[in-house]
């Protein structure tokens, strides 16, 4: 049942592929054709499989792989099973979702965490920092924020382009929200220049920490004003 099952999602899946939807995604790195917004009604249409979920992500297929992200259940993977599965996806977007839906929704985020952000492999790094940047934000207790500030400091510089962006991110969010390290977050980013000339669509906010820090506590003042 469950092959059939597998059969006739991929042939959907086959059948949503868009080469102008593949050129776009290509130029950032993810090699499918799916239209998100359609990948995600089919992800509501079959709802929750796990053994599917399973199967899909199997295929290696990077389509397959975002689907299995959106029909899994995060809680019921195996802290080992995690870790072979993030040093598996190796496009962008399925490495974003699978940290941002899986990961962090299951019970083993934080031991992964501790393990991903020394790894050697800097895709995986990114991983554990990602990971890092939502208990800056949501469970900051017990972490060493002034260490981070250390290591960000000393390694993003130079850091491969993945993990210079989650220690970015790690950085903004720091002085975001915590606002005794907001002044030595914002002159980190101003004297390691890193994303400062990164392109910026109108009515978007700079990754430059220095901008992205101040546009957002000042939109956080305005809040409590209002």
């Amino acid at each position: 049942m469950a092959e059939t099952a597998l059969a006739e999602v991929m042939a959907e899946l086959a059948e949503l592929e868009d080469p102008k939807t593949r050129a776009v995604n290509e130029r950032h790195g993810d090699d499918h054709g799916v239209n998100l917004s359609k990948l995600r009604a089919l992800a509501k249409r079959l709802k929750t499989q796990q053994e599917l979920a399973c199967r899909l992500w199997d295929t290696d297929d990077t389509a397959a792989r975002l689907l299995a992200v959106l029909i899994c259940r995060p809680k019921a993977f195996e802290r080992d099973e995690l870790d072979a599965m993030v040093r598996e996806a190796r496009t962008p977007k399925v490495h974003d979702w699978l940290v941002n839906y899986v990961v962090k929704k299951n019970p083993h985020s934080e031991e992964l965490r501790l393990a991903w952000s020394a790894d050697p492999d800097p895709v995986v790094a990114s991983a554990g920092w990602a990971l890092t940047t939502e208990r800056v934000a949501k469970k900051p207790e017990g972490l060493d924020l002034t260490g981070l500030l250390h290591v960000i400091e000393a390694e993003m510089k130079d850091a491969p382009d993945r993990l210079q962006w989650a220690m970015n991110h790690c950085l903004a969010q720091i002085g975001i929200e915590h606002a005794e390290h907001r002044t030595r977050a914002i002159d980190i980013g101003e004297r390691l220049e890193v994303l400062k000339d990164y392109p910026t669509s109108p009515g978007c906010t700079s990754p430059f920490a220095p901008i992205w820090i101040s546009e957002m506590v000042r939109r956080q003042h305005a809040k409590t004003v209002a």
